[in-house]
């Protein structure tokens, strides 16, 4: 019960843009909880948000390990490497994913970020085209994004 409170509040502090008492309540769950998911991946979020990459991407992979199964380590390692400019590995990341990530649209909308940015321009549009079909308003991200920029005209 008291984690799931200290979970509540740290998510509430991070929603409100409070990072440094979201942070102080992750701190203050007890060590042997700290590898739990839900714990990383609020203080993966906090890395994220604070640009380090490198540290996102080492608690990422950490995510990966301990639960195979849920994509978002394999979704966020991927973004990770992609903006340490290791655009390769991000895909490849990617694609080790579980399958269950192939039902998410944000999983072909970064693929074809990746493809685009690896200078596949088809593989990259029939990715995103994928992705738009899942859910329009990625449509509208990708008209804003300059990860896209070289494949906008054939979108």
């Amino acid at each position: 019960m008291r984690l799931e409170w200290q979970l509540r509040s740290a998510c509430g502090y991070a929603e409100l843009g409070m990072d440094r008492e979201s942070m102080a309540e992750l701190n203050a769950i007890p060590k042997a909880m700290q590898d739990r998911p839900e714990v990383l991946q609020l203080r993966l979020h906090h890395l994220m948000m604070r640009k380090s990459w490198q540290r996102a991407l080492t608690l990422s992979r950490k995510l990966c390990r301990l639960v195979p199964r849920s994509g978002a380590g394999f979704l966020h390692a991927g973004f990770c490497l992609n903006q340490l400019g290791r655009t390769e590995e991000a895909r490849a990341m990617l694609l080790k994913g579980p399958p269950s990530l192939r039902r998410e649209p944000i999983y072909y909308y970064n693929l074809g970020c990746y493809e685009a940015l690896l200078g596949h321009p088809q593989d990259a549009r029939r990715h995103l085209e994928t992705s738009f079909r899942m859910d329009a308003s990625f449509r509208e991200i990708a008209n804003e994004d300059p990860d896209l920029k070289a494949v906008q005209p054939l979108l």
